[in-house]
């Protein structure tokens, strides 16, 4: 089981790779990694007071793959985002993988995500303000993607408070 000390923090250059595909015939292995994933964003809630989504990479598995809890869990295998909107929101973005930083990124005020849910079964989501940006943070950490490098300015960075 993993905890939160197994965390990838930021200058690990596996956080800069594009993961690969969940592929069907790894189906069997989805629990062990959703359980990581839930048991790490637990501690980072306990220890950090925040963590609403995290993504596989972030724990070193290197899949396209997402899980969520707000108020139920959710997961996303393979999401794909689309009809994004034209209308943009800034935001002070804040991430697992350096808990102490904020960073001010723009994000998509909507959004829509394809993926494949835990049973394998194609689903969509038209996402809108919080959860829009929340999706954008994790789809681009499925990309090598760090908020860092969607820093609006060089004085979009701030310590947590």
């Amino acid at each position: 089981m993993k905890k939160l000390n197994d965390i990838l923090l930021l200058g690990d250059e596996r956080l800069y790779q594009v993961c690969d595909p969940v592929m069907q015939n790894e189906l069997p292995l989805l629990n062990g990694w959703i359980a990581d994933m839930h048991n790490v964003m637990k501690e980072i809630r306990q220890k950090y007071n925040f963590g609403r989504a995290i993504a596989a990479p972030q724990l070193g598995i290197m899949k396209r793959l997402v899980y969520m809890n707000i108020d139920n869990p959710v997961i996303f295998i393979n999401p794909e985002i689309q009809d994004v909107s034209d209308e943009l929101f800034e935001l002070w973005d804040d991430c697992m993988s350096f808990p102490n930083l904020l960073v001010k990124v723009k994000r998509h005020k909507t959004i829509t995500v394809n993926y494949l849910d835990e049973n394998w079964q194609q689903q969509q989501w038209a996402m809108t303000d919080a959860l829009s940006e929340l999706m954008q943070h994790e789809n681009d950490h499925l990309n090598g993607i760090l908020c860092t490098m969607r820093a609006i300015d060089s004085m979009s960075f701030k310590w947590r408070p």
